[in-house]
């Protein structure tokens, strides 16, 4: 008969809940497993804060272990892994992103009467150079600039326009705070994505701590950007302190911050308020360089754009059935895009999965709040239990969005019925071996046995996944440290890779 062991620590609220399904052999190790949870909680690390932890055994979803579990915490980036399995599971592992070039006129005596349009499909890959096999942003701008040479356009009497209509959602969830959207891993969502929504501010830093750092130019170039740099040098070695202040869709730039002294130059990645509108721009750019005129400034469609003024005599905006593709592109099948997700943590492609899952559930375009709506039923129809599940994005870059210890793990657990299961378990990074958790545990038997996702915002830190027991079960498990004490992440690190490492120590098979 199952017996529930439940024993309440000495702190707070803190509630440990020791659960077999049978007696088994491992009764010491989950006590071992248990007591150094409950150590991490006492410790003066986290004394202050929470820690939560939820085990459960994937093939029946039995709950091993359960410390704080139904306390609502911030996920940080393993919110990742709720996104990329929902839409493993909504879409399939094989799904792809289609971008396609397309005009609206015609074209007689080598000139395209009418609009040359990018159509975008939400693809956060398109023109990413992580893929070796697929098409960088030059790459991909030198293809279309051929594409509409080969149809022998050679003058378009319109614009070149950037269609971000695909998706509906404004590029930033709304709680996302000021400080994150203007840099890198705060770029926007759009219909049309770009080398990542990413450009690079390159400094020039003076030679005297404390004076101006020069802003030579950005990579590649923004003129439609207002640029205004208040950098300063900071001492050798200090790394990248800068800050950008940015919000879709303002075109207006804040650089605030230093960069180190002691180089010639030094780059800072920043995101793109209009994503559509910088393709369109780049496209413009190529075709004109190439000797083909355009004789209308580039402009975008969709939410958040800047744009440009439409000159006078400019063709309106065709309805996609009446426009002719010039050229397709397809991206990675979804299982590496997942891939890349969990492995580098880009916030950028797990916003564009979430409404992807969110839009294929509603079968109608849906904002970010509609889409976390879409995907709480999706699990929720899967029987989980998901009382504390919060989130307010798809990324956790959200600091105050909330789940549960025992919503994620259950998750987890649910997903391994999924057809897709296998390319996401993949895609998840192995301890000691790959992803932002390749020098974790090292020297313990968690390296190889435990895959996990990790989770870092100000005072989280957090890893959920999966683990292999000692007896060869899967775990699914979540860890989630909220609150810890400034200055002690390396001891809370500690008590986390022990935890990790005690997984692989249980037997759980009845």
């Amino acid at each position: 008969m199952p017996r529930y062991l439940t024993l309440l620590s000495g702190y707070f609220f803190g509630i440990i809940s020791f659960c077999q399904a049978h007696p088994t052999s491992d009764s010491l190790a989950l006590q071992r497993l248990q007591t150094t949870v409950n150590q991490l909680q006492t410790s003066s690390f986290v004394r202050n804060g929470t820690a939560a932890v939820s085990v459960r055994r994937v093939r029946d979803g039995v709950a091993l272990l359960d410390v704080n579990a139904h306390l609502s915490l911030p996920s940080a980036s393993t919110l990742k892994l709720v996104t990329t399995a929902t839409a493993l599971a909504v879409l399939g592992d094989n799904y792809t992103f289609r971008t396609v070039l397309e005009n609206d006129g015609t074209i007689r005596d080598s000139i395209l009467t009418g609009n040359l349009y990018i159509r975008g499909s939400g693809d956060p890959t398109l023109g990413s150079n992580r893929f070796a096999e697929f098409a960088d942003a030059p790459t991909l701008l030198r293809t279309w600039r051929e594409m509409v040479q080969g149809a022998g356009i050679k003058q378009i009497r319109g614009s070149v326009i950037g269609d971000a209509t695909v998706i509906q959602s404004l590029p930033v969830p709304n709680t996302w705070v000021w400080g994150d959207i203007g840099n890198y891993y705060g770029a926007g969502l759009s219909g049309l994505n770009f080398n990542e929504n990413l450009y690079r501010a390159v400094f020039k830093p003076a030679k005297t701590v404390g004076q101006p750092a020069g802003l030579l130019r950005t990579e590649p170039a923004t003129p439609f950007l207002q640029l205004q740099n208040n950098v300063r040098t900071g001492p050798a070695g200090s790394g990248d302190e800068v800050i950008i202040y940015n919000a879709p869709p303002s075109s207006q730039v804040f650089l605030e911050g230093t960069v180190p002294t002691g180089v010639n130059e030094f780059g800072v990645k920043g995101s793109l308020p209009d994503p559509a509108f910088f393709t369109a721009f780049s496209l413009h750019d190529q075709l004109t360089r190439a000797g083909i005129f355009v004789n209308s400034l580039p402009q975008s469609i969709g939410p958040g754009r800047i744009g440009a003024p439409v000159a006078a005599g400019t063709p309106p905006i065709t309805p996609v059935a009446k426009r002719h593709p010039l050229h397709l592109h397809t991206s990675v099948p979804l299982s590496e895009i997942a891939r890349l997700t969990n492995h580098q943590s880009i916030n950028l492609y797990a916003e564009s999965l979430l409404i992807l899952a969110g839009n294929a559930l509603a079968k109608t375009p849906v904002n970010t709040e509609q889409a976390v709506q879409q995907l709480t039923r999706f699990w929720q129809s899967k029987g989980v239990d998901l009382s504390g599940f919060r989130p307010k994005d798809g990324s956790g870059l959200s600091p105050v969005g909330a789940l549960t210890a025992a919503n994620l793990s259950g998750i987890l657990a649910a997903m391994s019925k999924e057809k897709s299961f296998l390319p996401f378990y993949d895609s998840i990074p192995v301890v000691g071996e790959s992803g932002t958790v390749k020098s974790l545990a090292r020297g313990t038997s968690a390296v190889g046995n435990v895959r996990a996702k990790s989770g870092t915002i100000e005072g989280v830190r957090a890893y959920a996944g999966y683990a292999t027991s000692a007896d060869g079960e899967l775990l699914s498990f979540t860890i989630l440290v909220n609150k810890y004490n400034p200055g002690s992440l390396k001891g809370v690190m500690g008590y986390l890779e022990q935890i990790m490492a005690q997984l692989t120590t249980l037997k759980v098979n009845e």
